[in-house]
């Protein structure tokens, strides 16, 4: 009961959190002279660099150039006490997680067997018997690592294309 009383009045321990640390970023980014969209787009990654090197082991995603400059006009359009406001409603909406998409997951969950399947079949064809000579150590994680590029990247171009 004595725990319930302490927090009444001061809000969640993490919303608490939550206005501290935006509070501490938004310092920081008022402190940078801001003219043009370019600084402030700038200074936005930078800030979302500085979320990233702080929290180890979570990743948070930057926006995107056309929500930063939406959100550059509003700012802009904003009278001095309204920007704190802008920029903490942005941090707030955009500060998400970076989570792993389900063919990023399937890739690095199926290619390493896949990847020593191929190794093994390719080893009976005399024109690839110098695939031997590489160790499975090597092979399958170097293997791993080229399907997840490549399936980040074609994800990429995908969203691209379906953007456009």
């Amino acid at each position: 009961m004595g725990m319930i009383m302490s927090f009444m009045g001061k809000g969640l321990p993490t919303q608490q959190m939550l206005g501290l640390v935006v509070g501490t970023l938004h310092r920081q980014f008022i402190e940078k002279d801001i003219k043009t969209f370019e600084e402030f787009h700038m200074a936005i990654l930078d800030t979302f660099s500085t979320v990233n090197a702080a929290l180890p082991g979570k990743h948070y995603d930057a926006p995107s150039p056309k929500e930063v400059e939406e959100c550059f006009r509003e700012w802009k359009a904003a009278d001095e006490s309204e920007k704190k406001k802008v920029f903490t409603e942005f941090m707030k909406k955009k500060v998400n997680l970076s989570k792993l998409d389900d063919s990023t997951l399937i890739t690095g969950i199926l290619t390493p067997p896949a990847a020593m399947a191929a190794k093994r079949a390719s080893e009976s064809v005399p024109q690839l018997k110098l695939i031997k000579a590489i160790p499975d150590v090597i092979f399958v994680p170097s293997a791993t690592v080229l399907a997840l590029v490549s399936a980040k990247i074609s994800r990429k171009m995908f969203l691209s294309n379906v953007a456009s």
